[in-house]
């Protein structure tokens, strides 16, 4: 699909060729990440490619279809970023890119997260190539605490009736929006340095994200584990997840048979890291931007 195709809806054909390539590459980065996400296996409790991990009313097919409606969203917000749109814009783009995303999924929740975080990178990664700054974990994370933060603030205090929101108030957990207010810290302070880790250290790409995923399922108070186990099922998933960080991750030979060991024992207690998932995906775009700003 061509770049003017992709953009027009929103107008972006005022924005000059270049512009609009690296809105592409955005856009192709970010659904990329989420197949980082969709493609790994084991995840404990969460829908892979192998299978439906804890769900009933979702597989991978239903998340491909979900990723499919995406293709147009992240390069709106990028190019939303990168013309300094206000977080009303973005927050519209997000609404509109949860309607589609419903829409294809016969109303299952596949990415609403993901949407969220990934979108914010998205404009982020726009708003630094406005400014003429190089993309990388630092820049990002400070776009969107200067330019979006406030907002994001006044974001996470308004009240919302999605479950994520009512296990949030209910258990104190951060949930989504905080995460944003606070410019993503689970994404830059745990799964990101984790990613870097274990590729520094030799690893591969598979190995690099289940590192980064433990680190989010070790440090992460998961609104969708609150909202389907409570409290002990998010003390079991916690506890999973700092043993295996503990141990070595994937440094360790058994990596392997434990990590499969922990996916069958939440799948079974109906348990789901969804949350931790949708920030690893955030994790993995951060890389694949910072990647693509090298290789530029």
């Amino acid at each position: 699909m061509s770049a003017t195709v992709l953009l027009a809806a929103e107008n972006e054909s005022r924005l000059d060729a270049a512009t609009r390539r690296f809105c592409l590459r955005v856009a192709r980065a970010a659904l990329r990440s989420l197949y980082d996400e969709l493609s790994l296996y084991p995840k404990p409790g969460l829908v892979s490619l192998v299978d439906n991990g804890s769900h009933a009313d979702m597989d991978a097919g239903t998340f491909m279809k979900s990723l499919f409606s995406l293709r147009h969203y992240f390069a709106r917000i990028t190019a939303a970023g990168h013309a300094g749109g206000g977080f009303d814009e973005l927050k519209r783009l997000g609404a509109q890119a949860e309607a589609r995303m419903l829409a294809a999924t016969g109303g299952v929740n596949t990415h609403r997260g993901a949407i969220f975080c990934l979108g914010l990178l998205c404009a982020a990664a726009g708003d630094c190539r406005r400014r003429g700054i190089a993309i990388d974990a630092w820049t990002l994370r400070a776009a969107l605490t200067m330019r979006w933060g406030a907002d994001l603030a006044a974001h996470a205090r308004a009240p919302g009736a999605s479950h994520g929101q009512r296990m949030a108030a209910l258990h104190a957990a951060g949930g989504a929006r905080e995460e944003g207010a606070l410019g993503l810290p689970s994404v830059f302070g745990l799964a990101f340095p984790a990613l870097r880790r274990t590729l520094a250290a030799g690893r591969g790409w598979r190995q690099a994200r289940i590192d980064g995923l433990f680190a989010l399922m070790a440090g992460v108070a998961d609104t969708n584990v609150y909202y389907r186990g409570g409290a002990a099922g998010a003390a079991l998933v916690r506890g999973l997840a700092q043993r295996f960080v503990a141990r070595g991750g994937t440094a360790r030979p058994e990596w392997l048979r434990e990590a499969i060991r922990c996916h069958r024992l939440l799948s079974r207690r109906r348990l789901s890291p969804g949350g931790a998932a949708d920030l690893l995906a955030a994790a993995c775009l951060v890389q694949r931007l910072c990647e693509a700003e090298g290789e530029a």
